[in-house]
């Protein structure tokens, strides 16, 4: 059996041991070793390169986020997993830390008390991560959906965006959101797998180096062309209609795929309420959902185009759509925001031809 070799940076002996012990219980996961701040880890990666990394922020000598930066210049394609705190001060960070070239994150556990069991924690967030962008094989059992049926169907125009996000999403949603121009003429939704704090700060992120204005999520906002929504951490993020006016309708419903916000929440809502006026872009992320979802786009006459292998951190969810028959094109994410803004433009001008 190949074992996952893994190095653990962390500063704090609990957490250091604490992650040795999360990974105890996997078979093919191995903790290489630990080093207590990024200059010592850089060291131990020159002299015996690890399969992944789990790396501190707030460290001495060496942070974090100039570690990741030293990473991915000199291993630009070592999976690194970012570990910090679920608060502001951390979630800033962390996308920083994104933005340099990490792979994913996890939040550290609240609290380190036995009864709260922080190891359970990082076992369900920390483990499917580092299987995934070390590409171990996993038996994954996907829904059973509706095959697509090739037929020849009416186009009509699309008259709202849903984009749904995961792994790698945050630099995804990065490179694509600002090649949208700013006379975009529909709203753009988007659903990207992230805990409440995170999703704001992303937003704002966003919001700054985009044409269109981009927004965390909030209810009853009024739904405007060339205007983007991010949910809300924590929160589903749907459609409804009030008196002919679309508006956003967030909720705390039971989390579907393990995840709230979810893409099929969004993608079933605006399939519901936008039929086949819908768009639905599936970007790079770990698990399948959005599978449902696209089929519910599907069966109203939208389309949805998905992401490719490549230029994917992880062809888990993309993958998923895809392999279901229920993507309509793949793109590398380069191409992304040109075809986004074509299916657009071209069904709109398909509609004024009667096409």
């Amino acid at each position: 059996m190949t074992h996952v070799q893994v190095l653990v940076v962390d500063d704090s002996v609990v957490m250091r041991q604490l992650l040795r012990q999360t990974f105890s219980a996997d078979p093919i996961i191995r903790v290489q070793g630990v080093a207590a701040n990024g200059r010592i880890a850089l060291a131990m990666i020159a002299q015996t390169p690890p399969d992944a990394v789990v790396l501190d922020i707030e460290m001495p000598e060496m942070d974090g986020l100039t570690c990741v930066q030293e990473i991915r210049r000199r291993y630009p394609k070592l999976p690194v997993i970012m570990c910090s705190t679920l608060t502001e001060h951390g979630a800033a960070i962390t996308l920083e830390a994104l933005a340099r070239g990490a792979n994913d994150y996890v939040t550290k556990p609240s609290s380190l008390n036995a009864t709260d069991n922080p190891i359970e924690k990082l076992r369900r967030e920390l483990i499917p991560r580092i299987r995934a962008l070390c590409r171990v094989a996993q038996q994954e059992s996907l829904p059973t959906v509706a095959k697509r049926i090739h037929a020849i169907r009416r186009e009509w125009p699309v008259r709202i965006v849903a984009i749904g996000a995961s792994t790698g999403g945050p630099n995804a949603l990065a490179e694509v959101l600002p090649t949208i121009p700013k006379n975009f003429p529909v709203p753009i939704l988007i659903v990207q797998h992230m805990p409440p704090v995170f999703t704001r700060l992303m937003a704002e992120r966003l919001d700054k180096t985009c044409n269109i204005r981009v927004q965390e999520a909030r209810e009853g906002a009024r739904l405007r062309p060339g205007e983007a929504w991010v949910a809300a951490g924590d929160f589903h993020l749907g459609v409804m209609d009030v008196m002919g006016e679309r508006v956003l309708h967030v909720s705390q419903g039971p989390a579907e795929n393990s995840c709230r916000p979810a893409v099929d929440v969004l993608f079933r809502s605006v399939a519901q309420v936008y039929g086949a006026g819908v768009l639905g872009v599936v970007l790079t992320g770990m698990g399948y959902d959005g599978l449902r979802g696209s089929e519910h786009v599907r069966e109203a006459g939208g389309r949805v185009i998905v992401q490719d292998e490549a230029t994917s951190v992880v062809w888990g969810m993309p993958r998923a759509v895809a392999g279901a028959g229920l993507a309509d094109e793949i793109w590398p994410l380069s191409a992304m925001g040109a075809a986004i803004a074509s299916a657009v433009e071209w069904k709109r001008e398909a509609a004024v031809w009667g096409l």
